[in-house]
């Protein structure tokens, strides 16, 4: 009995301490992720200059893409008042430079012959727009250097970047921390989380050995990321029914699949244009067939059942629908072809109004905002899209008064709590009851709840991991934001640029949602954690996601360019 008791007393302290070890070994993964991110970024260089023709003086060029103009946004400032506030784009492609002009009163000219299309430049070729007149030179030929402000150089240590197999071994660490709690679920020994661990183990060191060494990729930061937090959202899961398992790592081995080909797709900016109407459309088609053959569960008809498997079909139109609006363009400044991505955004919008999914209609609108608004920079059409949208949802809630019922609960869940209210207030109290470090995996009574593995997601984690975690898996979450505009400047194209930031704040806004609609703070509207929740959709669009996060880095492809 007293070595029973021994044995016990012993194991809820190791427990406690794996729970605390947990959330502070992932801390320092997170760190060390984000500090090798800006070791790794290239300096702010010029790459090429253009020479005024008229005081000698030159401007750098910073960028693979270069907006111009009288704006004090722009890239490169020209203070001259026959200029446009947005007047061209130097951008370089593997041909070569580029310029276009982004319909500008005074046009751009380029050896005095003005240009209706992107017109390829070498050095020595005079550009003109409005009264200004510059020459391109290569930065070997320019002496004096004007720079429109001063530029943030990244700061330059000495020290060596973390290693990328040093982070992922770490973050291998916390998966067996976490799955050495999922044995002793229940006060016994049980082996078969090992089994997970082990398919975790072998899909990260396996894309790790794929993209270092086969194809000599210089960076591991984003799979990193996503292998910590998928991780993290298994072994959940695992602790809460093993049966789950099975679904999610599978559909995180297709999401690595996904993650891999969008790489490969979006590599070539060409075949990017080719495809982009053949994806909205493919994407208008899934929508339909999701509205004539879709189940209905939870009130919303978002899901196609195909015999024992089903898929949600908005998940993977998230990808589509941050392509076609990144690449219906692929220059800055202008607001070209901006109707045809609103059209396409009104045909999603609508068609997941009729679904009910009002939470992913959200996610899809914040989407449009940030792409409209990086594509077109104009305050005066986000407005505009924003005023026409509320009253949209006005008419909405006006004629079909049933919808503001499901949200009669909101903000008011402990007067409503044996009804709408219910699944609410049980997270603010399982959550609560976690405290900072949790009860341990396995050991919470939220898994019991409707959807508390899903939409309540958070609440679970909160309770069995600890208030700790939960914040910390909302960071990582909300750091992805970082690595987007980080890269931003120092992307091949606007594509990469746009698709990045898109994909990283509709992560972060769903993360939003998913966390704030489980606490009361915002309505409950059902939707997932991402790499937390169960559902193989889920699992695989956020590895999907991750991609544009990916290409963005300028270190993707350089390798690949260089032949190594």
């Amino acid at each position: 009995m007293f070595s029973s008791q021994v044995f016990e007393s012993a194991l809820s302290i190791t427990m406690f301490v794996l729970r605390i070890l947990v959330p502070l070994l992932s801390t320092v993964v997170l760190v060390r992720c984000f500090v090798s991110l800006k070791r790794g970024r290239r300096k702010e260089e010029p790459v090429v200059l253009l020479e005024d023709l008229a005081s000698g003086l030159s401007i750098p060029v910073l960028y693979w893409e270069n907006s111009i103009g009288r704006s004090k946004s722009c890239d490169i400032v020209l203070p001259d008042s026959t200029c446009s506030r947005d007047h061209a784009v130097l951008y370089r492609r593997a041909s070569g430079w580029m310029i276009t002009d982004t319909n500008s009163k005074a046009g751009t000219y380029v050896n005095d012959k003005k240009i209706k299309e992107a017109k390829q430049i070498i050095p020595g070729d005079v550009i003109t727009m409005g009264t200004s007149r510059f020459a391109l030179r290569r930065v070997s030929e320019g002496t004096v250097i004007q720079q429109k402000k001063k530029i943030k150089q990244p700061k330059i240590s000495n020290k060596k970047a973390p290693s990328p197999a040093g982070l992922l071994g770490l973050t291998n660490v916390i998966h067996l921390l976490l799955t050495v709690q999922c044995c002793f679920v229940g006060g016994e020994f049980n082996a078969m989380p090992f089994i997970p661990f082990a398919l975790l183990l072998a899909m990260s060191w396996g894309l790790y050995l794929i993209s270092r060494k086969l194809l000599g990729r210089v960076s591991f930061e984003i799979e990193t990321f996503g292998f910590l937090l998928s991780g993290v959202g298994i072994m959940l899961l695992c602790a809460e029914d093993f049966s789950l398992i099975y679904v999610q790592m599978g559909s995180m081995l297709l999401g690595l699949c996904l993650f891999g080909f969008l790489i490969w797709f979006m590599g070539d900016l060409k075949r990017v244009m080719k495809a982009r109407l053949w994806i909205a459309i493919a994407a208008i088609v899934l929508f339909a067939v999701n509205l004539v053959i879709g189940t209905e569960a939870n009130g919303s008809k978002n899901w196609i059942n195909l015999g024992p498997i089903s898929i949600q079909p908005s998940e993977f139109i998230k990808i589509a629908f941050i392509f076609v609006g990144a690449s219906t363009l692929d220059k800055l400044q202008t607001a070209k072809n901006l109707w045809g991505f609103l059209g396409f955004t009104a045909v999603c919008l609508g068609a997941l109004m009729l679904m009910k999914d009002f939470g992913t209609a959200c996610i899809f609108f914040i989407t449009f905002i940030i792409i409209a608004f990086m594509r077109s920079g104009s305050i005066r059409t986000i407005l505009l899209t924003v005023s026409g949208s509320a009253l949209g949802v006005f008419l909405i809630l006006r004629f079909k008064p049933y919808i503001a019922e499901r949200f009669k609960a909101w903000r008011h869940v402990w007067e409503y709590a044996d009804t709408t209210g219910y699944q609410q207030t049980k997270v603010l109290m399982y959550a609560a009851s976690g405290g900072l470090f949790g009860v341990g995996l396995g050991n919470g009574y939220l898994k019991d709840i409707f959807a508390g593995d899903s939409d309540l997601v958070f609440g679970m984690l909160c309770e069995e991991m600890g208030l700790v975690m939960g914040v910390i898996v909302v960071v990582a979450i909300a750091m992805l934001i970082l690595f987007a505009r980080n890269d931003a400047t120092r992307s091949r194209s606007t594509f990469y640029s746009i698709s990045a930031c898109a994909a990283a704040g509709l992560l972060l806004f769903q993360t939003c949602l998913n966390v704030f609609g489980a606490t009361d703070v915002l309505p409950l509207t059902g939707v997932t954690l991402p790499f937390i929740s169960l559902g193989g959709s889920s699992m695989m669009a956020v590895w999907g996601l991750l991609a544009f996060i990916k290409a963005s880095d300028e270190r993707t492809y350089a390798v690949r360019r260089k032949g190594k």
